[in-house]
């Protein structure tokens, strides 16, 4: 059975082209995806993303709990409506999950989990969550609007009206209540901006509120080019359960201290760190005519790596990829596209910063 958003409506009177993703019936355009990129990077766009999970645990060891089952420690966040981003690991270190935490009190803290993920991950959060005594709960009568570009701030505020409360004033990766809004400063594609968590009975009259307002809609095709250009990785594809975060260009999202800080798949980190991490993720440009696709093979000195996120870049307007491949340096290297070798210089990512591309 394939699920539908409180937004779904209002996709089909756009004229959206529905698909289904990870079970859901979901936009993936609505009659350009190139064009809905830009209107992102040049001016705002709004995503319905309310297909991810928002899980909230509570409970008066929460934070104990969570230093537990992230890679990531939340005990660094000291200020209430603080975010952080984690990987949600297995013993072997392997990511089950990719994750943003907001910290909104020492007794609740808020997830937001992707899509495809919601089951499995409320299932291992329940598992651990007796030890801790805390309650996790999955908010389903919550639905979710991303707005993101340069005009984000100014068309949400006016669109909300006294609704967005004091959120024009959050630091990238804060978050407050305003009424029965949860507003947070964060986002998918690089870009300044907000994800709004509303009733599902509010959230179309917010979404025709921001459209009238002149926020594009956009759907996952843009997402996925606008997310790539920045240099963000993708659950499923650019880390599995089957890699860790150390070989998926998110070493960076992994607390190591305190040194007595004891989380799932610590150990299996450390003895990868210790023996050398045999693979990273690097950013790529093709020099040549193509385009870079997902699980094209890609040829270095040191040996075979893979694509795992490949797309053209409606910003750059060059075709553009995340790869693993053998740790080593790296200034250019080979891909396979239609059978045929094409050469592709190492970048590293972002390939966009604020609309701009960082290539030289």
């Amino acid at each position: 059975m394939e699920n539908k958003t409180p937004l779904y409506a209002a996709h089909v009177a756009l004229g959206a082209k529905i698909v289904n993703y990870a079970g859901w019936q979901m936009p993936i355009h609505y009659g350009s995806q190139i064009e809905e990129h830009h209107h992102v990077r040049r001016a705002a766009g709004m995503f319905d993303v309310s297909h991810m999970g928002v899980v909230d645990i509570n409970g008066s060891r929460a934070s104990d709990f969570l230093r537990y089952l992230l890679a990531n420690d939340v005990a660094r966040l000291k200020t209430m409506g603080k975010a952080v981003y984690s990987c949600m690991l297995n013993e072997r270190g392997g990511v089950i999950d990719d994750l943003i935490v907001y910290y909104m009190s020492p007794v609740w803290f808020r997830m937001v989990v992707n899509a495809g993920n919601r089951s499995k991950d409320i299932a291992w959060l329940q598992r651990h969550a007796a030890s801790f005594g805390v309650e996790v709960e999955l908010q389903e009568e919550q639905a979710i609007i991303a707005v993101q570009g340069p005009q984000a701030r100014a068309k949400t505020r006016v669109a909300l009206g006294a609704r967005f409360g004091t959120a024009a004033e959050l630091s990238p990766f804060m978050a407050l209540e305003s009424g029965d809004l949860f507003i947070a400063r964060t986002g998918y594609t690089g870009e300044e901006g907000f994800e709004i968590m509303a009733p599902a009975e509010d959230i179309e009259e917010i979404w025709h509120a921001l459209y009238e307002q002149g926020v594009h809609p956009c759907g996952l095709g843009a997402r996925d080019t606008l997310r790539l250009e920045a240099g963000l990785n993708l659950y499923g594809q650019d880390m599995t359960e089957d890699t860790t975060p150390l070989v998926s260009g998110l070493s960076w999202t992994v607390a190591f201290e305190p040194e007595d800080r004891q989380f799932i798949g610590r150990a299996a980190l450390e003895a990868q760190r210790s023996a050398g991490v045999p693979q990273k993720l690097i950013g790529l440009v093709l020099e040549e005519k193509g385009i870079l696709r997902n699980q094209q093979a890609v040829f270095t000195p040191q040996g075979t790596g893979v694509i795992t996120s490949g797309s053209f870049s409606p910003t750059i307007g060059r075709a553009i990829a995340l790869a693993r491949v053998p740790v080593g340096e790296l200034e250019e290297c080979e891909v396979e596209v239609r059978g045929k070798r094409l050469k592709a210089r190492v970048v590293k990512p972002p390939f966009v910063r604020k609309g701009q591309s960082t290539l030289n």
